[in-house]
C-alpha cells in the first residue's frame, strides 16, 4: 500500500491551496483518512480527518478555513486550504487507516511542503 500526496507549494497570506493524497495497492477497505502537519523541531499535529462515513474532524486553528473530503471511491483524500496564514507553513502528511489483506494498519505518505509568506 502506498499513499501519494501532492499539491504543496508556496503561496501568499490569504491565498488557497488544495492537497490531494491517493491510496494504491492491495486495499480491502479504508477506514479514516486524514492530514497532519509538522514544523521543524515540533511534533506532528492533526489537521483534519474524515471517516469512511464522511464524518470530519478539524484542529481548532484550521476549522472554518480548511475542508477535508474524499472522492466517491474513497481512496483519495483532499484538503482544501483557504485563507492561508504564515503559521500554516509546515510539511503536510496524509494518513490512512487501511485494511490490506489480513492486516489493519496506519499508512503515511511522504510529506508535501506548504509555505505561506506574509
Amino acid at each position: 500500500v502506498q499513499l501519494q500526496a501532492s499539491g504543496g507549494g508556496s503561496v501568499q497570506r490569504g491565498e488557497s491551496l488544495t492537497l490531494s493524497c491517493a491510496a494504491s495497492g492491495v486495499i480491502v477497505a479504508i477506514n479514516s483518512m486524514g492530514w497532519f502537519r509538522q514544523d521543524p523541531g515540533k511534533q506532528r499535529e492533526l489537521v483534519a480527518t474524515i471517516t469512511s462515513a464522511g464524518v470530519t474532524k478539524y484542529a481548532g486553528p484550521v476549522e472554518g478555513r480548511f475542508t477535508i473530503s474524499r472522492d466517491s471511491a474513497g481512496n483519495t483524500v483532499y484538503l482544501r486550504m483557504n485563507s492561508l496564514k504564515p503559521e500554516d507553513t509546515a510539511v503536510y502528511y496524509c494518513n490512512a487507516n487501511i485494511w490490506s489483506a489480513l492486516t489493519l494498519m496506519d499508512y503515511w505518505g511522504k510529506g508535501t511542503l506548504v509555505t505561506v509568506s506574509s
